[in-house]
């Protein structure tokens, strides 16, 4: 399966700020008092941790130029 620079991008940014929104849910969960609240804390973590590990794929790709 090969995806375009353009939709790795796109999944990057998707990745990063919804593991990070999801991680915030999380702290207000366990704030709140229930006890699953750090089990989406971490969860939002390794979303965001998989957005990181995209970036690096990205900077490995080599650019097309279709001209």
């Amino acid at each position: 399966m090969s995806l375009s620079t353009g939709r790795i991008e796109a999944l990057v940014w998707v990745l990063v700020y919804g593991g990070l929104l999801v991680f915030g849910l999380g702290v207000a969960l366990s704030r709140g008092g229930l006890g699953y609240g750090w089990s989406v804390s971490v969860a939002g973590v390794v979303i965001a941790l998989a957005g990181v590990v995209l970036i690096y794929v990205r900077s490995r790709m080599a650019e097309r130029s279709d001209s």
